[in-house]
């Protein structure tokens, strides 16, 4: 068996796991390199920046966008 092939049927049968864990490493190593609150605020950061990314691939505007997240002002 090849690697390429060990590691396709890896991603089709556990997928979620493998998923999981890569995430959960990550999360680790961050809060080892730089503290809880900060990796707090580096993993909020990130999902931010997918929010606003998945929208933008929607072909929605900026404030469309910010209307969304933002309260509407008076």
């Amino acid at each position: 068996m090849r690697i390429v092939d060990f590691f396709w049927e890896l991603w089709e049968h556990h997928r979620g796991k493998l998923i999981g864990a890569i995430i959960g490493f990550g999360i680790g190593l961050l809060i080892l390199v730089f503290g809880v609150i900060k990796a707090i605020f580096l993993v909020f950061c990130a999902f931010l920046g997918y929010y606003i990314g998945k929208h933008i691939d929607k072909k929605e505007g900026l404030r469309d966008i910010l209307d969304k997240i933002l309260p509407p002002g008076r």
